[in-house]
């Protein structure tokens, strides 16, 4: 009796193990993810349900409020459901989570990234993928441009936009059309350059991250490193090209630059008063929404910001984010792949990319869009355009590396003191490295 009931309790645990696993002993693999924009929290939580119905795996999505995505994800990684995705603004955000960051260079997302200059990358791997994208550039207005090209008073040999590649041929063509405004109908030939404080993150982020983006590019640095936390500005004068070309050939003299706004600049464009103004894709709701603009979608072009750096020829637009997924490399192997499988299926469906486009409204860098499958307004399309163009390299967002506000806005008072004549280039450049370090130093 006593060896019969030692079989049968061996029999009971092995039955018992069996109910186990049919019953779902195995542990359902689930991707979570921490969202960083509660604007979209709900159109994720229909997402999350869509991915379940058709692929049965299930998403569950959380939101961080605003201005408290580090401190939320920095509490859900020390818990037992920490996310297997999240995200990072860029390579200071991947310094401080390159222990969760895996490598996504064989994931099938990052193949279909359109440019793969635009990940975060560190010894040839790369850890972070931007999602969405936006860009800037030099916007301009064919309509205009056409009426240059068609001058018979024209001092130079160009025939088209397409033939202005790097900063001489643009100077060129900005200087004889400045010349011939009154016969364009035109004020200047830029829109007015925004100097006013709190109105100059044109120029102390946006400008200012071609030179920055070129010196790490070339040195080879690590941008994931503390060698960024000191820079030489060797590009300073290449920025200085293009900042005296925007306050020169200008509908504003100047010295009346600390007055305008970035609302004046893009007013300036909508009533064709100008023919160019830097911004970004999201100004074309700027200049439709004046009040009598006269630019039509169609004649909204973009240049890349040209400065005279060698090889600038091969430059595309500022095309950047300062949103990159994740992928939780603590996160078994199971859930890193369904979390991989995840964003693949968000960005190649037919039903995600629906998701994508129409209800987040994002600009995809990645070629598994059709034209038809993209944001329709005239900016996102030349966002678009200039991504796919063989041969060109979008000029990365390296401003994200910046190291701090304080740091733009001294740049920003001392580019306005430069554009009124009460400070040399010289003491600019100074400030610039001197600041660069003290702020990185805090």
């Amino acid at each position: 009796m006593k060896k019969m009931s030692k079989v049968m309790a061996a029999a009971a645990a092995v039955s018992s193990i069996l109910m186990l696993a049919s019953c779902g002993g195995k542990k359902e693999v689930t991707v979570r993810y921490l969202n960083f924009k509660p604007e979209v929290a709900n159109v994720y939580q229909e997402l999350a349900a869509a991915y379940e119905k058709e692929t049965g795996v299930k998403v569950i999505v959380e939101t961080a409020a605003n201005n408290q995505y580090e401190a939320t994800l920095m509490s859900k990684m020390a818990t037992k459901d920490a996310p297997t995705l999240f995200q990072i603004n860029g390579p200071r955000g991947y310094a401080n989570w390159k222990d969760y960051c895996a490598d996504l260079s064989n994931t099938e997302i990052y193949r279909h990234l359109s440019d793969k200059s635009l990940a975060v990358s560190s010894n040839g791997k790369a850890y972070g993928v931007p999602y969405v994208v936006e860009g800037y550039g030099i916007i301009y207005n064919k309509a205009i441009t056409d009426k240059y090209f068609a001058l018979g008073s024209k001092a130079t040999s160009f025939s088209s936009m397409d033939e202005i590649n790097n900063f001489d041929k643009l100077k060129a063509l900005c200087d004889d059309m400045q010349a011939n405004a009154k016969n364009l109908g035109i004020k200047g030939v830029f829109a007015s350059t925004s100097l006013k404080a709190g109105e100059d993150w044109r120029w102390q982020t946006h400008l200012a991250n071609v030179p920055v983006y070129y010196e790490f590019k070339n040195n080879k640095v690590d941008l994931g490193s503390d060698a960024t936390k000191k820079i030489k500005f060797q590009y300073g004068n290449e920025f200085k090209n293009i900042f005296d070309l925007y306050i020169t050939d200008s509908v504003t003299d100047r010295k009346a630059l600390g007055t305008k706004t970035v609302t004046d600049s893009m007013s300036e464009f909508a009533l064709e008063e100008c023919a160019m103004v830097q911004n970004g894709n999201w100004a074309w709701g700027q200049v439709a929404g004046v009040s009598g603009n006269k630019v039509l979608p169609e004649n909204v072009k973009y240049l890349p910001i040209y400065s005279g750096v060698a090889g600038e020829e091969s430059q595309g637009l500022c095309t950047g984010t300062e949103n990159f997924y994740c992928i939780n490399s603590q996160a078994t192997a199971e859930e890193q792949k369904a979390t991989a499988d995840f964003i693949y299926w968000l960005y190649s469906s037919p039903m995600g990319k629906d998701y994508v486009t129409n209800k987040l409204g994002f600009i995809a860098p990645f070629d598994t869009f059709a034209a038809n499958e993209r944001p329709t307004d005239p900016l996102a399309v030349e966002i678009n355009n200039w991504m796919t163009k063989k041969g060109i390299v979008s000029c990365a967002w390296n401003f994200t590396l910046f190291p701090s506000q304080r740091f733009k806005d001294d740049f920003g008072s001392d580019l306005l003191q430069y554009a009124q004549g009460t400070k040399s280039w010289d003491e600019v450049s100074s400030d610039v490295i001197n600041n660069w370090a003290k702020e990185s130093s805090m």
